[in-house]
């Protein structure tokens, strides 16, 4: 495979997210859960450029029928805008986020934010890079000293009170706490060290796919919320952060549990 031909197709895409008139064009699909016609223009020019380029491998995509595809060989699986209410808004945090699944797990991530023209890679076993500089977790610290992005599971706000009292316990045992609205950005964000954590509740596999080896190869540990490995064929909750502010985390969510 062309890993680097892949890199550049998720970078012609992202562009596509620059396109405002197309960001307006909106579908509702639930509460506090949208679609606009960038969504479906980068998934469409994403899955036929892959298929060209990688023909046996399909795609798995936030904005299609994903109930016929074959789980136990590759998949491609793709956000097309990670962070749709941010680029709605014209808040400029949303990315085009592709990881590749391989044997129940993401071999390779691609997660690019044209508005900062950020462009995230890795493959597994040989580092995560931005712009083609290698990146790493900030180590060494721990809760007190750190800086913590949550999630707040806006199609879920019945979970607001839960989330809410976990994030107070948080916020008073560290730094700060940020809210980005993009699970992958925010991911990429623990990755190259510009906060030392992330967690939300109940996010589908797109969110964190393309992200989650880009934190691990970054040096950054992934889980759900009980510490298992994420899922990446349904939807899970996540808890990223360096080794001992995730061990720190994962205590007060076991602490915080109902």
């Amino acid at each position: 495979m062309e890993w680097q031909a892949v890199i550049q197709l998720v970078r012609q895409a992202g562009n596509i997210l620059l396109d405002r008139t197309a960001a307006g064009q909106i579908t509702v699909k639930g509460r506090a859960d949208y679609v606009t016609q960038v969504d479906f223009a980068v998934q469409e020019y994403l899955k036929r450029e892959l298929a060209a380029l990688t023909p046996s491998i399909p795609l798995m995509s936030e904005e299609q029928d994903n109930s016929r595809l074959d789980h136990t060989k590759p998949l491609w699986i793709l956000d097309p805008v990670d962070g749709t209410t941010n680029l709605i808004h014209g808040f400029p945090a949303s990315a085009v986020s592709l990881g590749l699944l391989e044997q129940g797990r993401i071999t390779l991530g691609v997660v690019y934010n044209p508005f900062r023209e950020e462009l995230f890679t890795a493959k597994a076993g040989e580092g995560a890079f931005l712009g083609g500089s290698p990146i790493r977790v900030r180590e060494g610290h721990d809760l007190e000293h750190s800086l913590i992005a949550v999630g707040t599971s806006p199609y879920d706000k019945e979970l607001a009170r839960e989330n809410f009292a976990l994030f107070a316990q948080i916020f008073s045992r560290c730094e700060d706490i940020r809210r980005t609205g993009s699970a992958a950005l925010d991911l990429c964000n623990v990755a190259c060290g510009r906060t030392d954590g992330y967690l939300e509740r109940n996010l589908k596999p797109w969110d964190y796919a393309g992200a989650s080896v880009i934190l691990e190869e970054a040096g950054g540990r992934i889980t759900d919320y009980a510490g298992q490995p994420v899922n990446f064929l349904h939807n899970s909750d996540c808890l990223a952060a360096p080794a001992p502010v995730h061990s720190q985390l994962l205590t007060l969510i076991r602490e915080a549990a109902p």
